[in-house]
C-alpha cells in the first residue's frame, strides 16, 4: 500500500510539474490545437495548446520505472509499448500544427504505425506465454488461447486505442475516463497480484494532475499524444495482465464512443441520413444542450461504476 501512495502522489507531482513547464513552452512555439469547421461549439477553443499529453506520459515513464524497476518485464515492456503510441501520436500532433490545419498523419499512416505496435505485443504475449484470458464474473476460470492470442491482441489493441482516441472530443473526457478506468484496474490487479497495478497507480496518479489543466475549460489539450499513448497503456495493463476480456466492460464508454461513429457512418451511407447529430456521441449530447463537464463527469462515473461492478465478482 505504502508503494501504491508513493506511485499515485510522485506522479502527480511530476506530471503536474512537467505540464507547467512545457504549457509556456507550447504557447511560445505556437503549438495550438486547430479545431474542424463542423464543429462549431469548440471555435473558441481553436489555438489551445495541445500535445500536453507529453507531460503525464512522461511523468507515467519516469515514475513506473522508478517504481517497478526493470525486473517485471510486462511492467517494462508496457512502458516501452505506450511510448511507441505516444511517438505516433506526437508526429500525427507535430503535422498538424507545422501545416496549420487539422490534418495530420493520413489514416492509413496511422493505422500502419498502430498495427506494427500491435504486431509486436502480440507476438510478445505469444512468446511469453501470455495466452490465458480471465472469464470475466466467473471467479478462477480461464481459457488458454494459445496462438489464437495474437489476433485477438491485435484486434484489442486497434480497437482500443482509436475508441480512446475518439472518446478524446471534450474538456477532460478521454482524460477522466481513462483516470476511472485505471483506477480501477489498479485494484483489480493488485488483487490479483500483478506488478502492473503500480503502473496503473502511476498513470492515476499523472492524469488527476493533468485533469487540473484539462477540465473545461480547458488550457491545454492531450493530443493524439495523449490519447494514442493512453489507449496503448490501457490496452498493455488488460492484455498482459490475462484480463482483456474486461475492456468492453470496464471500459464501456470507450466502446460506446467506437460504436457510435460506426453506426453513424454506416447507416449514413446506406439511408444518407444521421442517427445522431453528430459522433463520437458525446458530441451529439453536447449538441442536444448538455454541457462538457456534465458529459465529462458522466462518462467518469459511469466507467467507474462498470468497473466496480466487475470487481464484485473478482
Amino acid at each position: 500500500m505504502k508503494l501504491i501512495f508513493i506511485s499515485i502522489t510522485a506522479a502527480f507531482a511530476a506530471s503536474y510539474l512537467l505540464i507547467l513547464i512545457i504549457l509556456p513552452l507550447l504557447k511560445k512555439l505556437k503549438a495550438g490545437q486547430y479545431i474542424l469547421d463542423y464543429v462549431k461549439e469548440h471555435k473558441s477553443k481553436n489555438g489551445t495548446p495541445t500535445m500536453g499529453g507529453l507531460g503525464f506520459v512522461a511523468a507515467i515513464i519516469a515514475v513506473g520505472l522508478c517504481v517497478c524497476g526493470l525486473k517485471p518485464r510486462e511492467a517494462v515492456f508496457t512502458l516501452a509499448v505506450t511510448a511507441g503510441f505516444t511517438v505516433v501520436g506526437f508526429l500525427d500532433d507535430f503535422l498538424k500544427i507545422y501545416r496549420r490545419k487539422n490534418e495530420g498523419l493520413k489514416p492509413y499512416q496511422k493505422i500502419i504505425f498502430q498495427l506494427a505496435i500491435a504486431v509486436i505485443a502480440a507476438l510478445y504475449c505469444y512468446f511469453n506465454k501470455i495466452t490465458v484470458v480471465n472469464i470475466p464474473f466467473f471467479k478462477g476460470v480461464s481459457l488458454d488461447l494459445g496462438w489464437g492470442i495474437i489476433p485477438l491482441v491485435i484486434f484489442i489493441f486497434l480497437s482500443a486505442v482509436n475508441c480512446v482516441n475518439l472518446t478524446d472530443g471534450l474538456d477532460g473526457l478521454a482524460g477522466g475516463t481513462s483516470l476511472a478506468y485505471l483506477a480501477v484496474f489498479g485494484v483489480l490487479l493488485f488483487m490479483q497480484n500483478s506488478p502492473l497495478h503500480l503502473i496503473c497507480f502511476t498513470a492515476v496518479g499523472a492524469l488527476a494532475a493533468f485533469l487540473i489543466f484539462n477540465t473545461n475549460k480547458a488550457s491545454v489539450f492531450m493530443g493524439d499524444t495523449g490519447s494514442l499513448a493512453l489507449g496503448g497503456l490501457i490496452s498493455c495493463v488488460s492484455v498482459f495482465s490475462g484480463n482483456s476480456l474486461y475492456i468492453p466492460i470496464a471500459g464501456i464508454m470507450f466502446v460506446v464512443s467506437g460504436i457510435s461513429v460506426i453506426v453513424q457512418v454506416i447507416y449514413y451511407k446506406r439511408t444518407r441520413k444521421r442517427i445522431f447529430l453528430m459522433s463520437p456521441i458525446h458530441h451529439h449530447f453536447q449538441m442536444k444542450g448538455y454541457t462538457e463537464s456534465k458529459i465529462a463527469v458522466s462518462y467518469t462515473v459511469i466507467t467507474a461504476l462498470s468497473g466496480i461492478f466487475c470487481l464484485i465478482f473478482v
